[in-house]
């Protein structure tokens, strides 16, 4: 073999020969998590989008146990920090072997890790894996992203978890089809996309607004697009998507209150208090009202019997747990094991407020206990979305209030936050029906009329 030759089988994805029959089936399961399960075991390499609480964990479970009586090898469960423990609880209440590993060592027949500690694993020792939440690969840096993928490489089962199927853009599409070995991150673009910063008007356009130019669905490529994401992927939003009953699945009342604060001082530039215009002045007016913003929260939060405080800022989350009275922090410079000791601490209900971020505490974790929280909007629907969802999920029996806290020039920031929840929704409901196509249609059927050119018939 020639060094070229050995390049590209060092990099080569394993060719997916298919799935299996599934060896086993949970009663636990409901009618469209057994669709799920076994569609996704015959694909062999698959994603399932199912929104929060239709229960991912336990159908990843399932897959993984049938996984590991097909190859006889354990099956490697990865998660977002904190979320490992309630995945280990899960099994133990369905009767699965499961157990948490941080040390590279197998644990169990589904061995749970997360994501930070993947490095310590060898991929030969398992015979699949399942990467639970797997939109938070987005939200890494490149290296960790890459070493997901490149672990993945050779494992012969894959599956992919997340609730949120690229709900503004479509990056998170992309990694997960090359993480599968389906195609490509760029050459998913180049087959379907155009990239609006090649134009000098759509950069100008784009600047304008405040946001970037990136790449866009050609019009005429949003058919095969869809069919192509059908191929390998099944989006859930509700059981009623796949022909089955809603009930026990209706979401209480999400409340969205919205508190503007006056800033105290007025910026250096001007005489009056102007608002912001553009992410340059966003920043600063973020800056500026620290304190009145910190001081609303603490002002919503102070009679609530469980609370969460979403922050973006160190500053932001220092202040107010200064100023409520029994707040916990989470920061960033906390070590994993104190993150995900607090963490599971108000999962227990033993913190009344915790203050943290979105990228830290806002994946995989099951909040129903908590019906309140404050949220600073920002541009990125993705964490709002995945902040809320933390109590917001089905099994909520109370409504839900989110208290946006924002400013004057913040009014752009919640338009913008809106404008990209309807085109989530628009997104999610396009992947929803093509999928129900898919899995409606039986290749083997042929009871279509084709209708033949009339320059073939003659």
């Amino acid at each position: 073999m020639s060094g070229y030759e050995t390049l590209l089988a060092s990099v080569a994805q394993l060719k997916s020969s298919g799935g299996f029959e599934p060896h086993v089936m949970p009663d636990h399961l409901f009618g469209y998590q057994q669709l799920l399960v076994e569609w996704a075991l015959r694909e062999g390499r698959s994603g399932i989008f199912a929104d929060c609480g239709l229960g991912k964990t336990p159908m990843e479970l399932a897959w993984a146990e049938n996984v590991h009586r097909e190859t006889g090898k354990p099956v490697l469960l990865l998660t977002p920090l904190a979320v490992g423990f309630q995945i280990v609880q899960e099994a133990e209440k369905f009767g699965h072997d499961a157990a948490l590993s941080r040390d590279g060592r197998v644990a169990a027949a589904v061995t749970v890790t997360n994501y930070e500690q993947l490095g310590k694993f060898d991929p030969a020792d398992f015979g699949g894996v399942v990467c639970d939440e797997s939109s938070a690969i987005k939200a890494f840096d490149g290296d960790t992203r890459a070493s997901v993928t490149e672990f993945m490489r050779t494992i012969q089962y894959r599956l992919l978890g997340t609730a949120t199927a690229a709900p503004n853009d479509f990056m998170e599409l992309g990694t997960s089809s090359e993480a599968l070995g389906v195609l490509g991150y760029t050459d998913m673009l180049t087959r379907f996309f155009v990239n609006d910063n090649r134009t000098t008007t759509n950069r100008a356009k784009f600047a304008a607004s405040g946001r970037s130019a990136g790449f866009r669905l050609k019009g005429h490529a949003q058919g095969p697009f869809w069919q192509w994401v059908s191929s390998w992927a099944r989006a859930i939003r509700r059981p009623s998507d796949f022909g089955f009953s809603d009930e026990g699945f209706v979401l209480p009342d999400l409340l969205e209150p919205v508190t503007v604060v006056k800033a105290r001082t007025t910026r250096a530039d001007t005489l009056f208090d102007m608002p912001a215009v553009g992410l340059h002045e966003e920043r600063e007016e973020t800056r500026r009202t620290l304190t009145e913003r910190c001081e609303a929260v603490a002002g919503l939060l102070e009679h609530a019997d469980s609370a969460v405080a979403w922050c973006h800022l160190n500053d932001e989350s220092a202040l107010i747990t200064r100023l409520i009275d029994g707040a916990v922090e989470v920061a960033g410079s906390d070590s994993p094991d104190a993150k995900e000791a607090k963490l599971a601490a108000f999962t227990r209900g033993e913190i009344r407020v915790l203050v943290t971020k979105p990228s830290i505490g806002a994946w995989g974790l099951n909040w129903q206990h908590c019906n309140r929280m404050t949220y600073f909007p920002t541009h990125s629907f993705e964490q709002y979305y995945q902040a809320v969802r933390r109590s917001w999920r089905f099994g909520q029996q109370r409504p839900v209030t989110v208290d946006l806290v924002t400013t004057e020039g913040g009014r752009n920031v919640l338009d913008n936050l809106h404008r990209k929840a309807a085109q989530a929704d628009q997104m999610f409901s396009e992947l929803v029906a093509h999928m129900n196509h898919a899995i409606s249609v039986d290749p083997f059927v042929y009871d279509q009329k084709i209708e033949v050119p009339s320059w073939l018939a003659s």
